[in-house]
């Protein structure tokens, strides 16, 4: 067994509660729902969001949505504020523990964010 990186972004429509949580939401349950893994497999979850969103911590989000997530280990931190970056963005990296070969992760980036890894699938 493994433990591997599962990527993902997406922008957020605005800095409110509302339309993170939708975000966050939607960005979780497209990677749950494309990587087939178990809530039971997550090691840890870091999110990282653009300094335009500040309305609520998306760990908060997550737990509240997803009740299995209740003892999974989340941090988020500030991206670096890179000049000319994309707005408004939100990240996540989940390390889950599996047998799936690296080259079959499937990362998810949503919307706005479609454009940052392009190379991936």
């Amino acid at each position: 067994m493994y433990q591997r990186g599962i990527r993902g972004a997406i922008t957020v429509e605005n800095n409110s509660i509302e339309a993170v949580k939708n975000a966050v939401t939607e960005l979780i349950s497209e990677i749950k729902n494309s990587n087939k893994f178990e809530d039971k497999d997550i090691s840890h979850v870091i999110f990282t969001f653009t300094d335009d969103i500040n309305c609520v911590y998306p760990a908060k989000i997550a737990r509240e949505t997803f009740s299995n997530w209740k003892y999974v280990p989340m941090m988020c931190f500030n991206e670096m504020n890179i000049e000319n970056s994309l707005r408004m963005c939100l990240r996540i990296l989940i390390v889950i523990n599996t047998d799936i070969e690296q080259s079959d992760i499937n990362h998810i980036y949503l919307k706005g964010a479609a454009k940052l890894r392009k190379d991936l699938k």
